[in-house]
């Protein structure tokens, strides 16, 4: 009673600085780091992928994950994309996605974390992005997943998945597939069974001969690596005496290694029961390396954990490090246990390969020892020591592996899958290129070349806009500029061929004819703008004539648009994906009208205007216009032609001129033009050219005088 009497008392002194100490923690919790757990909103996403889990440990390993267990029982690992796959999306930023993924290898589902795809931001919004995702739900790892378009063939006609796409996002979609399958298989690889091939060399079983631990070594079934304390000392620039606990008169570093797999050396040191006992205790793939070592600096520290991976010792195989695990063979009592005599004063370990390192033993490795020395508590030397480890070749049985295709690269895969819309596409541009080349020639048929033309608009419209959404856009150059700061990667680029293709034509023919080519040939909303001008002549809509002072200030506008987008961009991309919106692109062409009210209400006002100003929008909003009229002054050439007449007197080509890019003078301001080639038409139609009217007129004039002048000398 006494001393439960005296313990009461106790407690009750503690009391007050029991709840002082609780006070403190509850003060100085914000402060303290946060590693205990994810943050709260990639928490909120763990849970929803894994609803049973009551426990998600800190993100860990060198393949980062995050452990999720229920009570003690591990679930399986949540990760996210960014860590594991540095695959670029549409915008050049990459997804950022929380996958989950059970201890059978079976996908728990994705939860989409951030992005930047332009489709989905501000147009059709994240509900398909979401619906997409969904299809990851308990689908097996092992199992490839495709995207959309026609699914491979397979042996068995269920070896491949294929998932839904999204109409108008398609690279997209990929570019997210691509990085699930990336991340996920990294993160199989390092922690589950199963996900890598067996090695390609297997234990010969049958070769046995009973040796001796001096015929184990001149066999090299065991291997010999000596450290003299002399090359330590030239590695390190000084004398050991330096380091407590190194002695000059021995060995710095003695090791023996043996792999214990094949009956040569494993039988022989273990014993014929031991090496059983070792062949039970590995699992499927998995192998042993038997490491011994003397010196004052052994393989393991004095206070090495039992059945943990060493710090000073790896494996390296291909230029990648191979974890090793201790087995803890016999207990600690391993030397005890060998059927051989080694030398003495030995330290002994059984390291466990695990499967998914993928060692190969008939192959050349490398046994890696990471030496670091404390001279005095402030100062230290680290060095990197190999040594060359390969068993004997002849005791395994080599396996030609099957010939498996080395998987396509994801841009490659999305060209193979669209050549013909690319077939299509270069016909066109060739078609369009021999146009330019010789507009002389054929712009003297006036109706075949308005039908001419008129037809490829359609087909830039329809085809090149509406299916194959080949839309260039403003976005496209800002992506480009931020690619070439944060580290250019023409993958981003080639992810879709249409867009890559329209690019580089564009891009060449800037220094050929200048902006002109693509804004009044190829740009689907330019095509879109020339057939909402012809349905305002056809409807007799009176045209709104801008005088030309207004008009000059007015197209200043689409360059300070541009200049906007391009710091904003640097600023922020989210920023500058808003801005981008003044594009009426995304709205007309991508999602076709499909969007909220606003955007549509943009885009429509835009083509309404158009119905009375000709492309309004080309001549006085458009950034992309002016980025490539920028690009377009170093053209080579000018090609439109033009004659002494041209402005002095003649004003048809300038007054018939939809886009206002004929000066008074008779000039053609290139920045501006779309190269409709109108006025070539004009010069070459002889009832149309003011000049081939006026020398016609006079010739005919002359004709007649001379016709009266004869008749008169004839009476």
């Amino acid at each position: 009673m006494n001393r439960s009497r005296q313990a009461m008392s106790m407690f009750s002194r503690l009391q007050p600085t029991l709840r002082l100490l609780a006070l403190i923690l509850l003060l100085i919790s914000p402060l303290l780091p946060a590693d205990s757990a994810p943050p709260p909103k990639v928490q909120e996403a763990i849970q929803a992928l894994f609803p049973q889990a009551t426990r998600v440990d800190a993100k860990q390993g060198d393949v980062p994950v995050y452990p999720v267990y229920q009570l003690n029982e591990l679930l399986g690992y949540a990760f996210e994309s960014t860590d594991h796959s540095s695959l670029q999306g549409f915008a050049g930023k990459p997804f950022h996605l929380l996958v989950g993924l059970d201890v059978d290898g079976v996908l728990t589902g994705v939860r989409v974390l951030g992005h930047h795809e332009p489709v989905f931001l501000h147009g059709m919004g994240d509900k398909a992005l979401l619906d997409f995702v969904e299809q990851y739900r308990q689908h097996p790892l092992s199992k490839p997943v495709v995207v959309g378009g026609r699914k491979p063939d397979s042996s068995d006609g269920q070896s491949i998945t294929q998932f839904d796409g999204i109409s108008k996002a398609t690279v997209s979609v990929v570019i997210l597939n691509e990085s699930v399958l990336q991340s996920a298989l990294a993160v199989a690889r390092a922690y589950l069974e199963g996900f890598t091939s067996a090695p390609l060399a297997t234990p010969r079983m049958d070769l046995f001969e009973p040796l001796d631990w001096q015929q184990l070594l001149e066999r090299g079934l065991v291997q010999r690596w000596l450290l003299k304390p002399d090359e330590l000392e030239q590695r390190l620039g000084h004398s050991l005496e330096h380091y407590p606990g190194m002695v000059h008169d021995q060995a710095f570093s003695e090791l023996f290694l043996a792999y214990l797999d094949t009956p040569m050396s494993g039988r022989n040191l273990l014993g014929e029961q031991g090496f059983a006992r070792l062949q039970s205790s590995l699992r499927d793939g998995e192998q042993a390396l038997l490491v011994m070592s003397r010196g004052s600096y052994r393989h393991v520290p004095e206070d090495f954990t039992a059945a943990s991976s060493p710090s000073r010792l790896l494996l390296v195989q291909n230029g990648q490090a191979i974890e090793l695990h201790d087995m803890d063979f016999d207990n600690g009592a391993l030397l005890d246990s060998l059927a051989i005599t080694p030398p003495d004063d030995l330290q002994a370990h059984i390291f466990r390969i695990k499967t998914h390192a993928a060692y190969n033993p008939a192959q050349p490795a490398q046994v890696r020892l990471n030496v670091n020395l404390q001279r005095n508590h402030l100062v230290e030397s680290q060095l990197v020591l190999e040594h060359p480890f390969e068993p004997d070749p002849r005791l395994f049985e080599i396996h030609q592996p099957s010939a498996a295709a080395k998987p396509s690269p994801v841009w490659l895969r999305l060209w193979q899958e669209r050549w013909w819309q690319l077939a299509l596409l270069g016909s066109a541009l060739l078609l369009l290129s021999l146009i330019f080349t010789f507009q002389h020639r054929i712009s003297r048929h006036t109706r075949a070349f308005h039908l001419l033309r008129g037809g490829f608009l359609l087909f830039t419209l329809v085809f090149i806009g509406l299916y194959a959404q080949g839309q260039l856009s403003v976005v496209n150059i800002t992506t480009l500029l931020l690619a070439l700061v944060d580290g250019f990667d023409i993958r981003v680029f080639l992810m879709d061929p249409v867009i890559f293709v329209l690019w580089s034509f564009t891009f060449i023919s800037l220094f050929v004819w200048g902006r002109g080519l693509f804004c009044g040939w190829l740009c689907p909303f330019g095509a879109l703008q020339d057939l909402v001008a012809w349905l305002g002549q056809k409807l007799r809509l009176r045209q709104w004539k801008i005088a030309e002072p207004l008009h000059r200030r007015l197209q200043w506008i689409k360059y300070g648009i541009l200049l906007v987008l391009l710091v904003s961009a640097l600023l922020s991309q989210t920023l500058a994906e808003r801005l981008a919106e003044v594009e009426p692109f995304k709205t007309t062409i991508t999602l076709f009208l499909i969007r909220s009210w606003p955007f549509v209400a943009y885009a429509l006002l835009l083509l309404g205007l158009g119905l009375f100003i000709h492309k309004f929008y080309c001549r006085y909003l458009c950034p992309l216009g002016a980025g490539l009229a920028v690009l377009g002054r170093l053209r080579l050439f000018s090609w439109l032609k033009r004659i002494d007449a041209c402005g002095k007197p003649c004003q048809h080509c300038r007054n018939h001129c939809g886009i206002g890019a004929i000066h008074r003078d008779g000039r053609i301001d290139y920045d501006e033009c779309i190269q409709c080639l109108e006025c070539i038409v004009i010069l070459h139609d002889d009832q149309q050219c003011v000049a081939t009217i006026s020398a016609r007129k006079k010739a005919e004039k002359s004709q007649r005088k001379a016709g009266s002048g004869a008749l008169i000398y004839k009476s």
